[in-house]
């Protein structure tokens, strides 16, 4: 902002944001014109006179289109639009010319706006027509043209009676027959550890988790079998207990590795699927205003978005029941049952056909990501793990989303084919598949539920080394959105369908997995506390490689997940350097040929251009070679200095023939720089010849005796 002098000092002039904006659109694409531009008296300053990023405002809601380009919806159709964008993108408003995905708009936010368009406006649209036309005008006047009459024929989800045996999901079923086989196993355990700063009412939390298992059937659910198929049992009512353990006492170094120790061990604790509870809760104190909550849940019964609606609800029941009141949460018109009985029945017939026949084309002839190991492969998948950090700076990670919203694509999207490109240089394959878990919540009324909803959809791309990153972009775009158009068909029935060769060392169709996460996170506190999420290392994996990422005011960072009985620590600290440096460059020359870009940093390219080049030796240069040699018969007189077969001369045998023959070689006239023609097959003759010829002065020319006589002639 310009300044002004008012009455002797110096304030800021208001913002005239039309015509900053008009100016930035002349020297800038227009895909990086701000969508928001907030005024501010001055920028927030580190102690190092830096802008300190953290202590910026959030952009208001009301700022996302100022007074000038804000444009009000113009017709019922819009208005409702409007209102449904903004409710899902958490704004006070949106015009009708501000594009989704320029608000902050995803591909998970896109499901959830489909999803409330069919509630609100009773019209089945793909994912796709989101991309297509990502601006409510636009979208607006697509329904116009199509009459706005397309209804959905998927049928509602209602409660079923609870009088009889209820089935388990497509994906609870896949889980509890990898139970069956391995019971006992951690793999599929979920634990999140959160840190509780500030005075804890123990008695209110435990009441919390108490009513979040009485509001919740998916925490009362057990599994067992009827007429030899496994079915869902739900207790009337069960007790989460949460156990306490008290570190208080200890010196904070002991108390720190105490903690830690547990922590792993409960992440480590397998559950019983057939008695239960598939959910635990420990609290840890380390003083009086410092705890941490463990929770632990089987992936039967529980998802990554699950874990949000669990922080959000355990948050306001802690705060109602501090205050003793009564929960303030609405009852819940549906339960995951319901769900599992819903899925059974509508996903058969033709509508199974259909989905299933996009995926027999999509995976037709995929191939087995071959990575270069670091171990041999064991017989039987393992599940050991450990991870690598994994960052992209603030200027890359802006230079990427710019470069989506250019293309009018995701920044899931973005990473996705860069992570493809990564794996393709590693495993010299241009066919790549990567499996990618998608929320599986199509429908507005299964957001708000605690359940195993979250599918797994196979992304396969072409990775063509002399095609540009721009356009890989755009095929990886049409293969995510063909994607989430068919991924109501769970991964374990396309397994099923498909039958790839069953191959024990490896997952079935992929071997490779990536996670953008933007599950809605819970942001609510709780009354005086603190809430902070501790991460730990995660001692199982699940595949080869997984890559999970996040956005954050730093730019995307995450960690690189890798089985440590393939990989080595330094070999995935590599490739997820490798990773970051290759994502630099493609989206600063996405119009280049992917073949051109580099995956080697700096450092990198000095090792191996100047550093593994520099082979230069001492030697003693003003001796000669007979010289030297007389010098190591010295030394090692009666060392074997050649072997052929079982015959073997010492370095003084071999110093005494040479001699002779080089005197020998002396009387028929052979002087310094004399060329002598050798024809010997191997043998100790050979290397007493050799050392001979270069004792008498002259130079060897060795003859292959297996060479024509012609050639041999003209040699001579």
């Amino acid at each position: 902002a310009s300044a002004q002098v008012q009455g002797g000092s110096l304030s800021p002039s208001p913002v005239d944001t039309a015509r900053l904006r008009a100016l930035l659109a002349q020297r800038l694409p227009e895909y990086m014109v701000p969508s928001v531009l907030v005024p501010l008296a001055s920028l927030p300053l580190t102690a190092n006179a830096k802008v300190d990023r953290k202590a910026l405002p959030t952009p208001d809601a009301a700022l996302t289109s100022s007074a000038e380009s804000y444009v009000a919806p113009r017709t019922p159709t819009e208005e409702k639009l409007a209102e449904l964008f903004a409710g899902v993108l958490r704004l006070s408003r949106v015009s009708v010319t501000d594009s989704f995905f320029a608000l902050g708009g995803h591909s998970l936010l896109a499901t959830q706006l489909v999803s409330r368009m069919r509630s609100a406006l009773g019209v089945e649209l793909p994912l796709r027509a989101i991309f297509e036309t990502p601006t409510i005008a636009a979208l607006a006047a697509r329904f116009e043209s199509t009459g706005g009459s397309s209804s959905s024929q998927v049928p509602a989800i209602v409660p079923v009676p609870r009088t009889g045996p209820l089935p388990l999901s497509f994906a609870q079923q896949r889980l509890w027959f990898i139970d069956q086989l391995e019971p006992g196993s951690a793999t599929y355990n979920m634990p999140t550890f959160v840190r509780l700063d500030g005075p804890l009412d123990v008695d209110a939390l435990r009441h919390g988790l108490s009513e979040l298992t009485r509001r919740h059937e998916a925490l009362r659910t057990t599994f067992s079998q009827h007429e030899d198929q496994p079915v869902q049992v739900i207790a009337p009512r069960v007790e989460l207990p949460l156990e306490t353990v008290d570190l208080s006492g200890m010196e904070p170094q002991t108390a720190q590795a105490e903690l830690e120790r547990r922590l792993r061990e409960e992440g480590l604790r397998p559950f019983s699927l057939s008695t239960g509870p598939l959910v635990r809760a420990l609290l840890l104190k380390l003083g009086p205003t410092d705890h941490v909550l463990a929770l632990n849940m089987h992936h039967i019964v529980s998802d990554g978005w699950s874990m949000g609606v669990l922080v959000r609800e355990v948050a306001a029941l802690y705060e109602a029941f501090v205050q003793g009141q009564p929960s303030p949460l609405p009852p819940l018109p549906i339960q995951y049952a319901d769900y599992a009985v819903w899925q059974r029945q509508w996903l058969q017939g033709a509508v199974l056909d259909a989905q299933l026949g996009w995926w027999r084309q999509h995976l037709a002839g995929v191939s087995t990501l071959e990575l270069p190991t670091d171990k041999p492969r064991p017989p039987v998948q393992t599940f050991r793990g450990a991870q690598a950090p994994v960052s992209l700076s603030l200027a890359t990670s802006e230079k990427l989303d710019a470069l989506c919203q250019q293309e009018g694509a995701t920044s899931f999207m973005a990473l996705l084919a860069a992570f493809q490109v990564l794996l393709s240089r590693y495993s010299g394959q241009q066919d790549i598949a990567v499996g990618s878990p998608i929320a599986g919540r199509q429908r507005g009324e299964l957001e708000g539920l605690i359940g195993f909803f979250v599918n797994t959809v196979v992304l396969r791309t072409q990775v063509d080394a002399r095609a540009s990153f721009a356009r890989l972009l755009h095929q990886t775009k049409e293969t995510a959105l063909g994607a989430y158009a068919h991924q109501d068909v769970p991964f374990e029935r396309l397994v099923e369908e498909l039958q790839p060769t069953r191959d024990l060392s490896r997952p079935p169709l992929f071997q490779v997995l990536f996670a953008l996460q933007n599950a809605p996170m819970s942001s609510a506190d709780m009354p005086g506390l603190k809430l902070r999420t501790l991460e730990v290392d995660a001692p199982t994996i699940r595949f080869e490689l997984e890559l999970n990422l996040a956005k954050s005011a730093e730019g995307y960072r995450g960690v690189l997940g890798y089985n440590t009985d393939l990989f080595d620590a330094a070999t995935a600290a590599r490739m997820a350097v490798h990773f970051s440096t290759l994502v630099e460059a493609l989206i600063s020359k996405p119009e280049a040929p992917l073949a051109s870009v580099s995956l080697l940093s700096q450092a990198e390219r000095k090792q191996v251009l100047v550093d593994w080049n520099d082979t230069a030796s001492e030697y003693p240069r003003a001796s000669t070679l007979p010289e030297v040699f007389s010098q190591v018969v010295a030394r090692s007189p009666d060392k074997v200095a050649v072997e052929f077969g079982d015959a073997k001369l010492t370095y003084r045998q071999l110093e005494e023939r040479a001699n002779q023959l080089a005197w020998h070689l002396r009387g028929l006239g052979v002087s310094t720089d004399s060329r002598v023609a050798i024809a010997l097959e191997r043998s100790l003759e050979l290397i007493v010849s050799l050392v001979a010829i270069l004792k008498a002065g002259g130079a060897y020319v060795p003859l292959d005796t297996s060479y024509p006589r012609e050639r041999l002639a003209a040699m001579l």
